[in-house]
Parts: structure tokens; C-alpha cells; sequence
């Protein structure tokens, strides 16, 4: 079993909280143990319980904020010793991207952060969907830390014991990913995290463009849980407008639908999204991308869909 420690900002505790949730499907295969200083008993010394927990950590969660990294005891105490510990290899140092911060030119800014490319757990539109590719990476840090079997002194002892490496030096390949079969609820969970994204990246961009710009008015309306519209006004007239929906009885068959105009139909739209995978990971597929420098790209990620929506709004101001 893996101990895994947390290093944190009091300030960012939900996340960790939430963060912990879905570290449950490690614990119950009894991959991993958890400690973090709310752990410490009454009466019991702070730091050296701190020092204890981090020396004997395999698995070491930085979790990055501006909180995090203004934090004089997180940054000097346990990120450096984790760092140490890092390069000696006797533990795994993860960044955990919490916030958008200036983490790069940090001492761990060299570090395969989580989630995938750095990006931050509170820009994603379902933070669930954050968690989870944390938990992966985690889960994939275990098996990379676990000697090999047929070197252990004794099978039964425990894989992570202090008498045992964690690492050996044989090397390996990297080329480890292999395809998986994805299930309709991870399709369905995907598509509605997928709307939920494009929505809010529709409602953010609305807000900041009117904000850098005095004669634009932008008007953002959820019709339902399915469905919202935009409107952009140039000085009082309409510039431009679309609607966006997905699912609902009188739609097309699956995915997510842009039309550029205000509609309560389901059965008009000029740009589609349809859920797809290649044996790896969900992307969206839109019908046709020939504008916008686009090309025959394929595949997008849920930012990719929405940024493309984006351009065939704003394109009319343009």
C-alpha cells in the first residue's frame, strides 16, 4: 500500500475534501493510505507529525494555488522536502493544479502536472471530470512505483514496505496505453459535461466581452437544462445571435447543435457535435470544419468545441 501525503492551503480544504471522495476506488482496492494534517490528534506535535507523514509518504500531492505557493510552511517546508525526496527517488511528487497560478516558473514547474496539460480543476465545466483524470494519473504513479514481482525477496510481503524499493532500475517501455471499450453512461456523462462546458465558456466570454468593450451589450439566457441562447449588441443593435442546445425529444439523434439565430426548433442548425472515441479517450466530432483555419480536424476536446461555437457567433463583429 502506497501512503500517500497531501500538501495543501487550508484555504483550498474543499478541494481536497472533493478530491479525497475520489480516492476512494484506490483506497478500497488497498492501494493507497491518505494523510493530511487534519489527521493530527489532539495534544500531538504539528511539525513533527508533518515531518513523519512526508518522510514516509511514496506518493506526495502538491496542490498548487496561489494559496499554495504564498504559503511560507507549504512552500519551504514540505514542497522543497518533497522535492528532495523526489530526486532521491523515494517518492513521487505530483502537481495537482487547483487554481490558475503562476506554478510553471516554480522549483516543481518542470513536473508533469494533473490534471492532463496543467489545466487547472476549477476551469473545467464539471470539476468531476477534473478529479477523475487526477485519480487516473495517481492510479498510473502507483503501478509505475510498484517492483517488478518476480524481484521481490518474499511475495507476500507488502510491495511499498520501507525494506523494499519502490523503484528498480530496469528499464521498460513507455508505450503501456492500451484501448479500452467506453460505456453509454460514460458517452451520456461525457455529452453533458461537454454542453455544461460550452455554456459557461459562452456565459464567461459574453461577460468579458462587453467588459472590454463599451459599446457592446451581451445578453446570456438558459432556456432549460438543454438549451441556452446568446445576443450581442453593437451599440443597442442586434449583431449577432445563436441558440445551442443538446438532447430532447424533438432533436436529432444525439450530440450537441449551434444555430445562428434565436429557434425553439430542434430540427434546424448549421454546426453539429457528435460524441466519438478512438479506443483512448471522448472528443466531439463536428459535421463539417472548413472555417476558421480549422481544416479537417476531426477531433475536439470540450474546449475545442466550445472555442469553434465561439468563432461562428463572433464572426459577424468581426
Amino acid at each position: 500500500m502506497a501512503n500517500l501525503f497531501f500538501s495543501y492551503s487550508h484555504q483550498d480544504e474543499a478541494l481536497r475534501n472533493e478530491l479525497e471522495v475520489h480516492l476512494s476506488m484506490l483506497k478500497r482496492q488497498g492501494l493507497i493510505s491518505t494523510w493530511h494534517d487534519r489527521r493530527i490528534g489532539a495534544g500531538k506535535d504539528i511539525h513533527s507529525s508533518i515531518s513523519e507523514q512526508l518522510e514516509s509518504a511514496h506518493i506526495i500531492l502538491l496542490l498548487v494555488s496561489a494559496n499554495f505557493l504564498a504559503s511560507d510552511y507549504c512552500y519551504d517546508n514540505e514542497m522543497k522536502r518533497a522535492l528532495e525526496k523526489d530526486r532521491e527517488g523515494s517518492a513521487r511528487v505530483i502537481p495537482v493544479i487547483l487554481h490558475p497560478c503562476d506554478w510553471k516558473s516554480s522549483p516543481f514547474g518542470s513536473l508533469r502536472a494533473t490534471p492532463l496539460d496543467g489545466k487547472p480543476v476549477s476551469m473545467f465545466a464539471n470539476q468531476a471530470e477534473a478529479l477523475t483524470q487526477i485519480v487516473q494519473d495517481i492510479r498510473s504513479a502507483i503501478e509505475e512505483l510498484k517492483p517488478t514481482a518476480s524481484i521481490l525477496p518474499n511475495t507476500d510481503q507488502n510491495p511499498f514496505s520501507a525494506d523494499i524499493p519502490i523503484q528498480n532500475n530496469f528499464p521498460r517501455s513507455s508505450n503501456l496505453r492500451v484501448k479500452k471499450k467506453f460505456t453509454d453512461k460514460e458517452v451520456d456523462d461525457f455529452l453533458e459535461s461537454s454542453f455544461e462546458y460550452i455554456a459557461r465558456y459562452f456565459e464567461s466570454s459574453l461577460n468579458e466581452l462587453q467588459d472590454r468593450n463599451t459599446n457592446i451589450t451581451a445578453k446570456y439566457k438558459r432556456i432549460d437544462a438543454n438549451c441556452f441562447t446568446a445576443s450581442i449588441y453593437d451599440d443597442g443593435a442586434k449583431a449577432s445571435e445563436c441558440t445551442i442546445w443538446t438532447g430532447g425529444d424533438n432533436s436529432f439523434i444525439g450530440g450537441i447543435a449551434y444555430y445562428g439565430g434565436i429557434t425553439s426548433s430542434r430540427n434546424q442548425f448549421n454546426e453539429s457535435f457528435s460524441v466519438e472515441n478512438d479506443g483512448y479517450s471522448l472528443h466531439l466530432r463536428p459535421m463539417g470544419m472548413s472555417y476558421f483555419g480549422m481544416g479537417e480536424q476531426k477531433k475536439l476536446s470540450q474546449e475545442g468545441a466550445a472555442e469553434y461555437c465561439w468563432s461562428l457567433f463572433i464572426e459577424k463583429l468581426q
